[in-house]
């Protein structure tokens, strides 16, 4: 029958990781390692979250894309646009002698996509689109009156548009109705979201 053998006299050995483990002091047992014995490349305890750590390198983030704010150009080819458009509406409502709604929609979305497209995400373009809508579609039935005008009197368009230009206005204000006014406040909100749209 086998005896266990005492064990060994002498002075207490202190153990470095008896504060780690709760086993350490007791025989038997493997000591803990440290806590900076940490393999290369796993994160850390303490390190703060996110930080790159050894051995996982970080993908590049990608730099923002610039934000396009071109107001002197978005201005230019608002103003361009509306000019245009107020040209054919008013060719449109001189040969049907007749205010068109979807008409003054193209013209609002017409400069408000001009002005966002060229001018970028600037908060004075959508402003102005709205403001040269309402610019547009009133020079567009001014157009349309004179030509309506020059047909009923047998002259030319010049000649009633530009030498009886007070008389082209006497006849809009005659002839001008709630629905007239509708038609600026549509050209306005299509130009407004139009050039908001467009300068995402």
């Amino acid at each position: 029958m086998s005896q266990s053998s005492p064990p060994p006299s002498g002075p207490p050995v202190d153990n470095p990781y008896a504060g780690q483990n709760p086993y350490a002091d007791q025989p038997g047992q493997p000591p803990a390692p440290p806590q900076d014995a940490v393999p290369a490349g796993f994160p850390q305890q303490g390190a703060p979250q996110g930080a790159p750590q050894p051995g996982f390198p970080m993908a590049p983030v990608a730099p923002a894309a610039p934000v396009r704010d071109k107001l002197g150009l978005g201005l230019a080819a608002a103003v361009g646009a509306a000019l245009v458009a107020a040209g054919v509406y008013g060719v449109i409502i001189g040969l049907t002698k007749h205010e068109i709604g979807w008409a003054a929609v193209g013209v609002g979305f017409l400069i408000g996509l001009a002005a966002g497209r060229v001018g970028g995400r600037n908060p004075i373009l959508p402003i102005a689109s709205l403001i040269l809508s309402v610019a547009s579609v009133y020079l567009g039935q001014l157009v349309g009156e004179a030509m309506i005008g020059a047909k009923e009197v047998g002259v030319s368009f010049n000649e009633v548009f530009f030498h009886h230009f007070g008389v082209v206005q006497e006849a809009w204000k005659a002839e001008a109705d709630p629905l007239t006014f509708l038609f600026f406040a549509i050209a306005a909100y299509a130009a407004f979201s139009g050039a908001k749209k467009a300068g995402q």
